[in-house]
């Protein structure tokens, strides 16, 4: 994104109706990925806290556009110092439909606003299950003030320190990726495991949503990837071939490592070596061949697979695998895309291209990242923690979060189900219904 951010930033050019109509779409694409991550979170958890896992995505749509509109652009895109943007967009002054680049202003910051939106639901997955609602949304909006918008000037402001340096990241591995994978690692470590983690399975209760998410995401992707090209162009055409080809690679892979641990490929497996394979090629897709896309698939996936199968044997509930899916993986990638990097594709020489600096580059990059990261993200957990408390008790994460953070649920039975007229009975307190605790198919859950 550095270059045609800084001509946009410099407010040179003059609208083309294929640009805007391209963005346009791909605007669109962008904004359908966050609840296509409702519904690929959303089936990995039990019944009981389906609607509540789902609604932190969605909730993200509301609060994070609000907060990147009034504020959140301004600090990462409005020229400033190389650290931070200034005050110049607060609340959409001076962002109108005057052409910047080839497409108006606007829209750019509406096409900006669906990646912030994205990677701040992207942190839920970590907390899932117990974390308290509005706590969640007190953070996120922070976070994506205080963490997103720096980092994105960094990395793809016209006179962020990053892109001066030379950092190559076409549509977030650093800024999106690696930086919701630190704070979700932040967010699990401080909200602690969930109180029946490590006592019983915790297995995804509807896979076909897992699947329906994950094809949802992929399709998205393309708009996330080629629209960060941000025209209709030749590099939006090989960030879109690319955004095809790496998933395929990671999906062929994770089947192929399922097969040879245990003989029998998974269908959660196969959507999170898609989502894996997506995540690895995002800071690649416009400055790599497409050869170089099938070897950042097939490479990247590897470590997020045995990650995911250690951290299941540790204290780290990372309820739904942020960490190694997107931290890991947007780690993996950026590294990679500093060896498989070409100019003749758009990008600068990498490794294999005789540009071994671009490899250390890259690797800055996402040190400083994971530093800034993690700090802020710790930070503004213990605040928020200290003025309210972060999670639910024991009792009310046992009934499920469906019942107790929305007074709704996912299914009329099954896991956490409880009818309508014994609503009354719930007792907030202890977080039980009379009557129906002991019931196999009652607030307890199945375990009971």
């Amino acid at each position: 994104m550095n270059d045609p951010v800084t001509a946009i930033q410099a407010g040179a050019g003059v609208l083309n109706p294929a640009d805007i109509a391209w963005m346009l779409v791909a605007c669109a694409m962008v904004l359908l990925m966050t609840p296509a991550l409702a519904f690929f979170y959303g089936g990995l958890v039990r019944s009981k806290n389906t609607l509540n896992t789902m609604m932190m995505s969605f909730a993200s749509l509301g609060v994070v556009g609000i907060v990147w509109a009034l504020a959140g652009y301004s600090l990462a895109f409005s020229p400033g110092s190389s650290w931070l943007g200034g005050s110049g967009y607060l609340l959409l002054r001076g962002v109108g439909i005057e052409p910047n680049g080839t497409i108006p202003h606007v829209l750019y910051m509406a096409y900006q606003g669906t990646f912030a939106i994205i990677t701040a639901a992207l942190i839920s997955g970590a907390v899932v299950e117990r974390i308290k609602f509005g706590p969640y949304l007190a953070f996120i909006c922070l976070w994506t003030l205080l963490v997103y918008a720096p980092v994105a000037h960094w990395v793809w402001g016209a006179d962020g320190w990053l892109a001066g340096l030379g950092a190559l990241d076409f549509a977030g591995g650093t800024v999106v990726h690696i930086n919701a994978g630190m704070a979700a690692l932040v967010a699990a470590l401080v909200v602690r495991p969930r109180h029946d983690y490590g006592r019983q399975a915790l297995v995804p209760h509807n896979v076909p949503f897992v699947l329906l998410g994950a094809g949802l995401l992929w399709f998205g992707w393309f708009g996330f990837n080629a629209g960060s090209a941000l025209g209709a162009n030749g590099k939006a055409a090989i960030a879109f071939v690319n955004t095809m080809l790496a998933p395929s690679a990671a999906l062929t892979v994770w089947m192929l490592l399922d097969f040879v641990r245990s003989g029998r490929p998974t269908a959660v497996g196969a959507a999170t070596g898609i989502v894996v394979g997506l995540v690895a090629v995002t800071p690649a897709a416009g400055y790599v061949s497409p050869l170089g896309a099938l070897a950042i698939g097939a490479l990247g996936v590897v470590p997020s697979y045995f990650a995911i199968r250690w951290r299941s044997r540790t204290r780290l509930d990372d309820s739904l695998d942020v960490v190694a899916a997107h931290g890991l993986g947007g780690l993996t990638g950026a590294l990679l895309t500093g060896v498989f990097a070409e100019k003749a594709w758009g990008g600068t020489d990498g490794l294999l291209a005789g540009n071994p600096r671009q490899v250390v580059i890259q690797l800055v990059a996402c040190l400083v990242t994971l530093a800034y990261s993690g700090v802020a993200s710790f930070a503004l957990l213990k605040v928020i923690g200290f003025l309210v408390p972060l999670r639910s008790r024991e009792g009310l994460e046992a009934t499920g979060m469906d019942l107790t953070m929305h007074e709704e649920e996912a299914y009329a039975s099954g896991e956490g189900a409880i009818l309508i007229d014994e609503m009354s009975m719930f007792d907030p307190a202890v977080g039980l219904v009379s009557g129906i605790a002991a019931s196999p198919s009652g607030a307890t859950g199945g375990a009971a």
